[in-house]
C-alpha cells in the first residue's frame, strides 16, 4: 500500500466548492478497486489549508489502473478547477504506525 498525499491552500471563499468537488469525485474512488480508502482534511488553525490522503493498493495500481480507468475522466474534471493550488502530490510510504485513538 501507498499513500498519495495531495496539499492545498484553497481560498476560503472556495472551500465549499473544494469539498462539494471532492464529494462528487469520490464516488470514481469508491467504485475503483486501486483505492483502498480517502479521507479530505480542512486545516483547523490555517482554514485554508486541505489535505487529499488516498491510499492505493501499489503506485502502480493508481497511475497506471486508476489513471487509465473509464471514471478516471469525470473524477478529474471534478477536481481540475483545483489544481493550481495543489502545492504537493506525492505517494508515501508507511515505515512507522502508532494508535489511532
Amino acid at each position: 500500500m501507498v499513500i498519495e498525499y495531495i496539499r492545498y491552500v484553497i481560498p476560503t471563499a472556495r472551500s465549499a466548492e473544494f469539498e462539494e468537488a471532492y464529494a462528487s469525485a469520490s464516488r470514481v474512488l469508491d467504485a475503483d478497486p486501486h483505492c483502498l480508502g480517502y479521507e479530505i482534511a480542512r486545516g483547523v488553525e490555517e482554514p485554508e489549508n486541505h489535505i487529499v490522503r488516498i491510499e492505493w493498493d501499489s503506485v502502480e495500481g493508481h497511475e497506471q489502473g486508476f489513471r487509465r480507468s473509464p471514471g478516471f475522466a469525470g473524477f478529474f474534471a471534478d477536481v481540475k478547477p483545483f489544481f493550481a493550488e495543489i502545492r504537493e502530490m506525492k505517494h508515501y510510504e508507511i515505515r512507522s504506525g502508532g494508535l489511532t485513538r
